[in-house]
């Protein structure tokens, strides 16, 4: 399987993280289910290929449509490829999508609307241009000239909310809401609400996942001796703590994760 990131356009460099693709086109490959854990973004994708289950749970599943765009997750769910695959999708950071739509985020929290429910005739337009594509590079340029063109169309200022954003991440999720209205002269309510609706989470749960997403990336890059040490180096309470967000956003506890993990469990200690 080929994975591949490409750096979005500078005009656009504070709405799209990133855009990335995987592909495999092997025919009559058996895939293994995926579990997608919560990170704060929300995902515009578009499938080129065959198409995807989604699990509702553990034995029921819907199949997934070919473009659309994922809301906010609040907790893990998982996939499975049912054929070849072949999906490009841009990854906006955490307040990124709103400037593009005239709606609230959070109004598809933890779920998904097609590009053409987005957009309407636009979005279909898209849709069509978008799997008319033969290259990513052409797939960037198409989907960069659309949003910059609903970005002009709506123009809404998210500077507030994109502040806040970037400070709950610089600071680990550990940073009062309180001290962020002050900075910008507003209501501790006020902030909270416009911060759920462009981001789609409220900013405690977008502070947890934060740390969640940390705390991953201090294990993926092995800086750490014990469950006790990385909750406290990821910004934790304590280790019940951890271990109870863990559980959240992934369906298991650190043990049973890293149990599965044969590489990384070899560098774990558990210790109670």
């Amino acid at each position: 399987m080929e994975y591949k990131t490409y750096k979005p356009n500078p005009q656009l460099a504070k709405q799209v993280k990133l855009y990335w693709s995987i592909e495999d086109m092997v025919d009559g490959f058996q895939h293994e289910r995926e579990r997608i854990f919560p990170d704060g973004c929300i995902e515009l994708i578009f499938n080129y290929s065959d198409r995807w289950r989604k699990y509702d749970t553990e034995t029921e599943f819907h199949i997934q449509e070919p473009c659309f765009i994922h809301g906010q997750l609040k907790t893990f769910f998982e996939l499975q490829a049912l054929g070849k695959i072949g999906v490009f999708s841009a990854r906006m950071h955490p307040a990124g999508l709103q400037p593009f739509i005239d709606f609230d985020v959070d109004t598809f929290t933890g779920n998904t609307l097609t590009i053409a429910q987005v957009w309407g005739k636009d979005g279909e337009a898209l849709e069509k241009r978008m799997l008319a594509c033969s290259t990513n590079e052409e797939r960037v340029a198409v989907l960069e000239e659309f949003l910059l063109g609903k970005r002009k169309e709506y123009k809404i200022d998210n500077a507030p909310v994109e502040h806040c954003v970037d400070a709950m991440i610089k600071s680990v999720g550990n940073i009062a809401v309180d001290e962020l209205a002050d900075e910008l002269k507003i209501s501790k309510r006020q902030l909270e609400r416009r911060f759920t609706a462009a981001v789609g989470i409220t900013p405690k749960l977008f502070a947890r996942i934060t740390r969640f997403q940390n705390m991953l990336q201090l294990i993926e890059n092995k800086e750490f001796k014990s469950f006790t040490t990385i909750a406290y180096e990821g910004g934790f309470y304590d280790q019940a703590h951890f271990i109870k967000d863990f559980k959240d956003f992934t369906g298991l506890n650190p043990k049973q994760y890293f149990s599965e993990n044969l590489e990384m469990v070899k560098h774990f200690s558990f210790d109670d």
